[in-house]
């Protein structure tokens, strides 16, 4: 089978130095990482497979969230009321512990990430850091906490102006550190469903740094289902049971031969020639950290038991070509 493959848009360089890895997709006929990861779909299309066969471990989601799509299923009648966000940012707050004057809610992560930096500007401290934040030279400094790729979680020593939380509550097992500036976050990554798109701000001047926002951000089905995700949180325990799964996953990945590495984050990164490329006729997507300049490196997402267990049976595959 062969295609032509073009590089992302988005991809560093561009169309005209598009890496290697490129090439490689195309002679397999598996469709080029985007940016965010994500791919499933587009992977299984791509070899021609059902995608609901396929796991998903290159976006970070929690492998042990409540059942989203049986909520969503009890309150589909919300779809008909024009939303309101002010009894769920009552309930946010009070999650997450701070003043509901200091909290707005945003549609998804990414609207927050875009809002505040719409607003303040700023840049990162260091390459590689996560690529929806402002790339300037001059003021207020961003960072992921825990550091996205790195997986790392920010010692009492790091400095940042506005700090990404979006996989802080997995990482630590509590809603947020607290911390003086601004905080951006994603309840979409906590429960683990991007498709409803709930992030949200903390801030002292959190109506100034949301003042851009459109009418209605946020849907109501969404908003409908907060309160309930928000009661069935168990942030403590899905902290202990990703961490033992993820020392799991590295030992497994180690065995066969993979140097792996595992920090705080409900991932790991593994080092290793064309992963993606080799898993995903396999039913395994994972993600290309060369969108982050790491060539070479990729990111696997901690799954569940019954992923876990699929990973095992390809890497078994790998092992045995």
């Amino acid at each position: 089978m062969s295609m032509v493959v073009a590089a992302p848009a988005d991809w560093p360089g561009g169309q005209s130095e598009a890496p290697a890895a490129l090439e490689s997709m195309a002679k397999h006929g598996i469709s080029p990482a985007g940016l965010h990861g994500g791919d499933a779909a587009a992977v299984a299309e791509s070899l021609g497979l059902d995608p609901a066969s396929m796991l998903d471990l290159s976006q970070n989601l929690n492998p042990f969230a409540p059942d989203v799509e049986q909520l969503v299923r009890e309150h589909a009648v919300a779809v008909r009321c024009y939303p309101s966000t002010d009894a769920a940012h009552r309930l946010l707050a009070e999650a997450l512990d701070v003043d509901v004057n200091r909290l707005r809610l945003t549609n998804g992560g990414s609207e927050a990430i875009a809002l505040v930096a719409r607003e303040i500007g700023g840049g990162v401290a260091r390459e590689p850091e996560f690529s929806l934040y402002p790339r300037g030279r001059d003021g207020p400094v961003w960072r992921s906490d825990p550091h996205s790729p790195g997986g790392s979680l920010a010692g009492a020593e790091v400095h940042a102006d506005v700090w990404d939380e979006a996989f802080y509550p997995l990482a630590t097992g509590r809603w947020s550190a607290a911390r003086p500036g601004v905080t951006v976050g994603s309840l979409t990554k906590t429960f683990a469903c991007p498709g409803l798109r709930l992030g949200y701000v903390i801030a002292d001047d959190a109506e100034r740094m949301t003042q851009n926002q459109q009418k209605w951000p946020i849907g109501s089905l969404a908003l409908a289902v907060l309160p309930e995700l928000l009661r069935q949180a168990d942030l403590i325990g899905w902290h202990v049971r990703i961490a033992q799964q993820r020392a799991t996953l590295a030992a497994l990945l180690e065995a066969y031969g993979w140097p792996v590495r595992a920090a705080d984050a409900p991932w790991v990164l593994v080092e290793a020639d064309d992963l993606r490329t080799r898993l995903a006729p396999l039913g395994i997507v994972v993600r290309d950290c060369a969108s982050f300049g790491m060539h070479g490196t990729f990111r696997i997402a901690v799954p569940n038991d019954d992923g876990l267990e699929a990973v095992a049976l390809a890497l078994e595959r790998l092992a045995h070509e």
